[in-house]
């Protein structure tokens, strides 16, 4: 053809592992709800910063070096996040992939995430862990957004690699990677339960 994608923007998503998800999950379910109870710093700075909701994020952010259960969780995404690296022709010279920081995070309905990014990281991704019927999926922006200065809108039904936004569903044993620099935000829950992950960060030494 003579149109061809350049500069493309490539996300992953895949389930953790073949089986087991359920099992998996409701551990992990546990240890958040225990979380929660437990972290009062995390509590208070979740009044201001994340209204109607919990995250971990500023006060338990490297869960996987004090649970055994999100170590667990934390070696299986590795093998994900090594194919990611792959995909993405990343020449990283030997050096180890690492991660550096993972927290939880409990949406009740109504809560939201506004748009953001990763400083300091090179991939980061979010695995779900409770998904009920309704619950908003991960929201991407297109990165060259600001750049289209005089554009016309997009047609209604638009090729997905030509989409300003791109909506992944939220789905229980999923794990969803993205370059870290990937602005995305995650719209108000309007299901009429709990919507439960555990988002975290990458880098390379």
């Amino acid at each position: 053809m003579s149109t061809r994608i350049h500069f493309a923007t490539q996300v992953y998503c895949a389930p953790l592992q073949k089986t087991g998800l359920k099992k998996l999950n409701d551990e992990l379910a546990t240890e958040c709800d225990q979380l929660l109870d437990f972290d009062d710093d995390g509590r208070e700075w979740s009044e201001t910063n994340y209204p109607g909701g919990y995250t971990s994020y500023a006060s338990m952010n490297e869960l996987h070096r004090f649970s055994s259960t999100f170590e667990g969780l934390e070696r299986k995404i590795a093998k994900h996040v090594k194919a990611y690296a792959k995909a993405l022709d990343f020449d990283l010279r030997g050096r180890e992939v690492f991660m550096t920081d993972c927290w939880v995070n409990m949406m009740p309905p109504g809560t939201n995430h506004g748009l953001h990014l990763h400083p300091l990281s090179f991939i980061s991704g979010t695995y779900y862990v409770r998904t009920p019927a309704g619950c908003p999926g991960i929201k991407f922006e297109d990165p060259r957004l600001d750049r289209f200065m005089a554009a016309p809108p997009r047609k209604t039904k638009t090729a997905p690699e030509n989409e300003t936004f791109i909506t992944y569903p939220a789905e229980a044993g999923n794990v969803v990677l993205f370059e870290s620099w990937l602005r995305h935000e995650v719209p108000a829950n309007q299901s009429e339960e709990e919507r439960i992950s555990i988002s975290f960060n990458y880098a390379w030494r």
